[in-house]
């Protein structure tokens, strides 16, 4: 980019700073005349700048801090009793959500129970026509069972003769 462009590209983003400036100004003196609560996300919204915009200008951060603190926050509207729920209708859908829970429960186990029969069927047919499926061998060197390790005597691991037992002593 040439040089001498970067003085206009520089005086319109001044411009623009300026213009979102006025706005944020403007938009605050509106909310605090007509007694509106005066937040960041308020005027931010209705002035159509980004709260990073207005949380990085120090005025305009003290007076919105300043009449946010004043005016304060107005309490959430109470819920009008025509709305509320009452006692009979929380027990009625609690009731409901119940009936769902035993209901469900009880299509679980029948299907449940109708997956096993379907696999105890297809294990049968499997056997009757010869398809069983074959033992997969093991990987490891593992022959024996464990009754068979207890009954094969096993080698003394050292040729040493043992200093705390002596067979021919015992007797």
């Amino acid at each position: 980019m040439p040089a001498e462009n970067s003085k206009h590209l520089t005086a319109a983003a001044r411009r623009r700073h300026e213009l979102a400036r006025s706005k944020a100004i403007r938009t605050l003196r509106e909310l605090d005349r007509a007694g509106d609560p005066v937040t960041f996300e308020a005027v931010a919204r209705h002035a159509g700048v980004s709260r990073a915009f207005l949380y990085a200008q120090p005025d305009l951060r003290a007076d919105i801090e300043r009449l946010r603190d004043a005016t304060g926050r107005a309490p959430a509207p109470a819920i009008p009793a025509s709305q509320r729920a009452s006692d009979a209708s929380l027990l009625a859908r609690l009731h409901a959500a119940n009936e769902r829970v035993r209901t469900l429960t009880e299509e679980n186990d029948k299907l449940r129970r109708r997956l096993a029969h379907a696999l105890g069927d297809q294990r049968t047919t499997r056997r009757g026509q010869g398809t069983q499926p074959t033992p997969r061998k093991s990987r490891f060197n593992n022959n024996q069972t464990p009754t068979d390790a207890a009954r094969t005597p096993r080698t003394a691991a050292s040729k040493t003769p043992s200093t705390t037992h002596n067979p021919t002593s015992e007797a």
